[in-house]
């Protein structure tokens, strides 16, 4: 009998760095692959982005509406607790062997809780690491405690989920998918891109600005000190790609609409491009600029510079590529003007890298095959001998 695999997905970005995985457990033969959207993804106001994994060729088993329309902290509350009904019975329909999950959404912690309570194992990608600014970063460590099998981005990381108590037998480093995604695409040509946008994309930007839910009440504050800065820029155009499912985040894209269609000429944003179309899309610009992770782990790998506003992504290692600079207009302005100068761009030929693997799905796919799940359903704290 195969062994059933269960692929939860709430948000473009995860969709977008587990599709090579996805397409890895849905090519063996001896796995069944489950896929369960969720999120942002059934959300018109977010793009309706379920679309896109159908698009791509794989099953939705099932399409769980979960995400309230409301981006308050009430509201994100609120919606964990109807994520945590709906999953319940869907687990219990689907009977998954196991249920894969990345990073450090709050849907996430709904699925989590649910796979504890029913017995059902949980793989974790992505733990260990730090990302100060956001409520993700509990979150995240919340899920390795409740997670089974976890596979880290790096060593550094794996040595954190150790620390957290997890059993060093449990936790595989072999590097985060998305890097190896991008080693695998198929990149749109540049000549594509122009026709899609309807621009020449010689010198240009791309923008994602989520907000930094450590710091409440100040979306609107951050993204219009963006806005002053990216005003100094007036030879460069500015694509942008909406926030997420955050609190604050509908302000800080509602703000974003404004402030294109006062710069029709130089700005366009859009909810989602697509995994592929985005990659393409960063490997021309001339930055990576907000405070995505996107900006630290895949913008490295095309040696495109990072510039990194505020402390969202604060903890997490970063390469040489990537600046960080406060979220003010000054700061920006200057960080920005730093890392356009040919000399940076020379010095990142080099750099080190910390996201990398190989054949990192397929790895983690013989792990998925091999691990004995009922004897690990038990779970025993993982003492560091000090």
């Amino acid at each position: 009998m195969k062994r059933k695999i269960c692929v939860v997905t709430g948000t473009r970005a995860e969709y977008g760095a587990l599709k090579l995985l996805i397409n890895t457990i849905n090519s063996d033969p001896d796995l069944e692959l489950q896929i369960i959207a969720t999120g942002a993804h059934l959300s018109p106001e977010y793009g309706l982005t379920y679309q896109e994994i159908e698009k791509d060729g794989f099953h939705i088993n099932e399409k769980i509406e979960t995400l309230l329309s409301s981006d308050t902290t009430v509201g994100i509350a609120k919606t964990i607790g109807l994520t945590t009904i709906s999953f319940s019975e869907t687990f219990n329909r689907l009977k998954p062997d196991c249920i894969l999950i990345m990073g450090d959404r709050y849907e996430m912690l709904a699925v989590a809780q649910v796979a504890l309570i029913m017995q059902i194992p949980l793989v974790h990608i992505s733990g260990g690491e730090i990302t100060e600014g956001a409520i993700d970063d509990s979150i995240r460590h919340a899920l390795t405690k409740l997670s089974t099998i976890h596979f880290p981005a790096n060593e550094i990381y794996r040595k954190r989920i150790i620390q957290l108590g997890e059993h060093p037998n449990n936790v595989f480093n072999f590097g985060d998918p998305s890097v190896e995604n991008i080693y695998r695409l198929d990149f749109i040509k540049k000549n594509q891109l122009e026709d899609f946008f309807n621009w020449d994309l010689e010198n240009f930007f791309l923008i994602t600005f989520h907000p930094v839910t450590q710091e409440p009440r100040l979306a609107e504050q951050q993204i219009k000190e963006l806005f002053k800065a990216l005003d100094n820029f007036k030879n460069y155009k500015f694509i942008f790609t909406k926030s997420n499912a955050d609190s604050e985040g509908r302000i800080i894209n509602e703000l974003i609409d404004e402030y294109v269609e006062d710069n029709r000429e130089n700005a366009k944003a859009y909810f989602s491009l697509g995994y592929e179309k985005y990659l393409s899309t960063m490997k021309y610009a001339s930055a990576v600029i907000g405070n995505s992770s996107s900006g630290i782990i895949e913008a490295p790998i095309l040696k495109v510079p990072t510039l990194d506003i505020g402390n969202r992504q604060k903890g997490r290692l970063k390469a040489k590529s990537i600046v960080e600079c406060k979220c003010s207009e000054r700061n920006i302005v200057e960080s920005l003007n730093k890392i356009l100068q040919p000399e940076f761009n020379r010095s990142l030929k080099d750099m080190e890298l910390y996201y990398q693997g190989e054949n990192t799905s397929n790895k983690m796919v013989e792990v998925l095959k091999e691990i004995d799940f009922e004897s690990k359903k038990t779970k025993l704290f993982y003492d560091i001998k000090f």
